[in-house]
């Protein structure tokens, strides 16, 4: 009987110790949804375009290359890269040996013709009677005068050839580059060096094709040549475009008129020239900050009042690497920039909303969310 007692009571025990286990797992009401801090941006509009700056350098619109009409050894270059010469200036010269016997020799045919047409004019004045009465023929005496005229020509080609040996500036100029030293043997033709005119200079730049094809086509750009620290120029205006890019760069040189640049921009110099127009307004945002799902392209905004965020549709006008440029947004509107396919609507902002941490993925919680 008192183990059946005993019993009853362990029972008992048991059940109660079961309704107390129960009554711990009882699930707790769902809290609100958790605060948390965003990542974003103050969008501001702009109305001008940006390019560059691009880096260039100042180059004369004129030059010459100069080389030599007859072959040899250049024995004097008395000029260098920057120096300044005056028309007709001595620029090179190559060993005349050569051609001072050419001139020293058709000297000598010139004398011996002039001999033979005195000796043919005597001919003449004894013979014209029988020239008159076809006697002697006239053939023989026009003989004489060619062979005088041909050897006088050969002279002519001679000395020419002889003044081909020292190389002169045809105009007023500045050196810009030299390829041969003094001892080197030379060919016709051979490039010695370049002359410019430094009256007329202009910027130089290389830029990337889809922009230069912009330029070529006429599309119009405020073109600010910037020298620090002695100034900035605008430039007038695009000359030219090179047809073809460069082999080894894919990037097309494009050639600036200047007006009236100072004395500061010499030829030679770098510079760096930006690029600009006028555009209607658009803000400048990270891609991270577009949301682009069924066909649109939405932003989420902040509300700061209200701690919330809400989307809003924009348009896309362009996208370069990381950056998308949009409309549809106002001054001052603050944009999330970071982790826009994990916030909804109703997510809270926290009192740290420009300032969103994010950590790796393994710290994420259930549904992807940011565990902050």
């Amino acid at each position: 009987m008192i183990a059946r007692a005993l019993a009853l009571l362990a029972l008992l025990a048991l059940s109660l110790l079961a309704l107390f286990a129960l009554s711990g797992c009882k699930p707790e009401a769902d809290g609100p949804p958790p605060v948390r801090p965003v990542l974003s941006i103050k969008a501001e509009p702009r109305t001008r375009e940006t390019l560059g700056p691009f880096a260039g350098s100042i180059q004369p619109r004129y030059s010459a290359d100069y080389s030599f009409r007859v072959f040899g050894r250049v024995v004097s270059r008395p000029v260098n890269v920057g120096s300044i010469v005056s028309q007709g200036d001595e620029l090179a010269s190559i060993d005349p040996s050569v051609q001072a016997i050419l001139v020293r020799n058709t000297e000598a045919a010139v004398a011996g013709a002039e001999a033979q047409l005195i000796n043919a004019r005597g001919e003449e004045a004894r013979q014209r009677p029988l020239v008159e009465r076809n006697i002697t023929p006239q053939a023989q005496f026009d003989a004489v005068v060619q062979s005088r005229e041909a050897a006088e020509a050969n002279l002519a080609r001679a000395r020419t050839s002889l003044a081909y040996t020292r190389l002169r500036a045809d105009f007023a100029g500045i050196v810009t580059a030299v390829y041969v030293d003094a001892g080197q043997v030379v060919n016709v033709g051979q490039k010695i060096m370049t002359l410019a005119r430094p009256e007329v200079r202009e910027a130089v730049i290389a830029l990337p094709p889809a922009l230069a094809e912009q330029l070529a086509a006429g599309e119009t750009f405020e073109m600010r040549v910037d020298l620090d620290p002695d100034g900035t120029i605008m430039a007038a205006g695009v000359r030219a475009v090179d047809p073809a890019a460069d082999a080894a760069t894919r990037t097309r040189n494009v050639y600036l008129s200047l007006s009236n640049p100072p004395d500061a921009f010499r030829l030679g110099i770098t510079v760096q020239v930006t690029l600009s127009k006028p555009v209607s307004p658009r803000v400048d945002l990270p891609a991270t900050a577009l949301l682009e799902q069924n066909g649109k392209a939405q932003v989420w905004i902040v509300d700061l009042s209200a701690h919330k965020v809400a989307l809003r549709d924009v348009i896309v006008l362009s996208r370069s690497g990381d950056q998308v440029a949009v409309t549809g947004l106002g001054a001052g509107d603050r944009v999330v920039t970071v982790g826009v396919h994990s916030l909804t609507a109703a997510l809270g902002m926290g009192a740290r909303a420009p300032f969103l941490r994010l950590v790796p993925d393994a710290g994420r919680g259930a549904g992807g969310r940011p565990v902050l």
